[in-house]
């Protein structure tokens, strides 16, 4: 496998565990694929390996768990310092994601969560002392993930 070079059997493992890959085995996926398991697997190794697949992620409800507030905060940063600000926006204890975007003014994108506005405060006034500029703050009620239906083949099969 070339980087960035999937063959089509690559591309619908990666969509079954895109679906659910903690309940999702390496069975469940070759028999949904007329697959061995072991073939599954060292698919599966390599894609790990070349750094296709870069972990496996919980997907939390905040709200249930005692952080009601989950918000994205829209920054503005230099350029030449947009890769930095937004490796340290991680540290800022609450902030969940960040996205450093390449075109436009609004450049990074933090996504965090608070169990009440004091907590929110807190955050934007620690991404603004590191440098980053807040443009906008939305507050999200939910957010849902899921597959990348373009790792099927173009005509639908398996779906």
């Amino acid at each position: 496998m070339k980087d960035g070079e999937l063959d089509s059997t690559d591309k619908r493992i990666l969509y079954y565990l895109q679906q659910d890959a903690r309940g999702t085995s390496s069975s469940d996926i070759a028999e949904k694929l007329g697959l061995s398991s072991s073939t599954v697997r060292t698919r599966l190794n390599r894609l790990e390996d070349t750094g296709i697949v870069r972990g496996y992620h919980v997907d939390i409800d905040y709200d249930l768990a005692g952080y009601p507030l989950y918000t994205k905060i829209i920054c503005t940063a230099p350029v030449p310092e947009r890769s930095a600000l937004a490796n340290r926006a991680r540290d800022v204890h609450g902030v969940t994601a960040v996205r450093e975007i390449m075109t436009g003014e609004r450049n990074v994108y933090v996504n965090a969560i608070g169990k009440d506005h004091d907590d929110l405060n807190r955050i934007t006034e620690e991404l603004d002392g590191l440098g980053l500029d807040i443009v906008d703050e939305q507050l999200i009620r939910d957010e849902f993930v899921c597959p990348y239906h373009g790792f099927l083949d173009e005509d639908g099969a398996d779906q």
